[in-house]
């Protein structure tokens, strides 16, 4: 969209992020239906972070070229690392036979993330609005989300992480060690599998 010739500038962002936002809601919406309706799969469980995780990457990895004074690559290989480090935890957790569940802070990261594909959409556009007097740093706005989007992902990858280590420490630590025999009396413990 951000390339057309068939649309004119001004509108090619406000198509594109249309589009965006409407990709991100029915993204949410169909997770939400599923929950309500008690229609939940491990398809779906599976396909549903994949696709979120696609819909980002993609905005993102289009922004670094289309805007790249908003959008430094460095930050994008920040922000799409998060998404392969928790991807590979979640990997790792389903052999271990446990997972680790969505964390709000993993919720508010994906939220931040489509508002500041947005915004930096927007951006590409506008310095900033006019809007009878009251200025919209658009520009600004976009900076900000995308920093803020920066520290959100960071700090829901400390999150995961930290939530997945005690799951991996409390598993083990109720496993038997091998060749040392249990206390008499000692509840017996068997392995999680």
């Amino acid at each position: 969209m951000l390339s057309s010739r068939i649309f004119p500038p001004g509108e090619q962002e406000l198509l594109a992020a249309g589009i965006f936002i409407l990709a991100s809601i029915t993204d949410g919406l169909d997770g939400y239906l599923a929950r309500k309706h008690g229609q939940i799969s491990s398809m779906g469980m599976l396909l549903d972070p994949m696709a979120d995780k696609l819909l980002v990457a993609a905005g993102l990895i289009l922004l670094v070229r289309y805007t790249p004074n908003l959008m430094p690559p460095w930050i994008v290989i920040l922000v799409l690392g998060r998404e392969f480090l928790i991807t590979s935890l979640r990997s790792v957790a389903a052999t271990e036979g446990f997972a680790i569940q969505a964390r709000d802070v993993g919720k508010l990261k994906m939220v931040v993330q489509i508002v500041a594909v947005v915004a930096a959409i927007l951006a590409h556009g506008w310095y900033e609005w006019n809007f009878w007097g009251f200025i919209v740093g658009v520009q600004l706005t976009a900076r900000i989300s995308i920093w803020f989007m920066l520290f959100v992902s960071l700090l829901s990858a400390v999150d995961y992480f930290i939530a997945f280590w005690a799951r991996v420490d409390h598993s083990t630590r109720r496993q038997p060690t091998p060749g040392i025999p249990a206390k008499p009396g000692a509840a017996r413990t068997t392995p999680i599998t």
